[in-house]
Formats: structure tokens, sequence, C-alpha cells
């Protein structure tokens, strides 16, 4: 189900897995794995209103990865997405904490 305005794109399984896998190695190469899963988390309420609320984080992602990053904001308008890339962002935090 798409978005009123929007552009009823659907990723697919494997295009959202490469996009998670993308955005979640941005988020690890400058260090905010951990701050990012405490805010997806602290999104779950807005979730509900739809892709237009998480326009409310825009400022965030933007300063997050230095500009517009077109996946980032297609994985925080898809719920299963979100729920992707905080699984991944956990997986790669265990990945590093083994490495210490």
């Amino acid at each position: 189900m798409s978005e009123p305005g929007g552009s009823g794109f659907e990723p697919t399984d494997e295009q959202r897995e490469e996009m998670v896998e993308q955005v979640a190695r941005e988020i690890q190469l400058r260090g905010l794995t951990a701050p990012a899963v405490h805010f997806l988390h602290a999104s779950r309420p807005y979730r509900p209103l739809g892709a237009n609320a998480m326009l409310f984080f825009d400022p965030v992602l933007r300063s997050l990865f230095g500009g517009d990053l077109a996946e980032a904001t297609a994985i925080l308008a898809d719920d299963d997405g979100i729920e992707q890339l905080i699984e991944r962002l956990e997986e790669l935090d265990e990945e590093t904490a083994w490495d210490a």
C-alpha cells in the first residue's frame, strides 16, 4: 500500500536487503550504530503515521549521511525495512564487540 502522493515504489526483498546493508554500513562507518538503534526504537510510536511522519527525522538523516541518501529515506518509509535495519545494526554491533 503506497502513501498518497508517494511514488508507489515497493522494493523487493532483495532490494530491501541491499538498501538495509548499505545504510547499516554507512551508520557503522560513522560509529553511530548504538545511537541509531536507540533512535529507530524511539521512532516506533511514529511509524503508524506513515512515511510523512518520518520526514520529521529528515534533518537527522541528513546529518548522519552528509546529504541526501535515498536508500535511508526508502528504508525509513518501510516498516519492514526499519525492523531489518535494527536487526542488522544489532548484528554489526555484536560483531564489533567480538572484535574488540
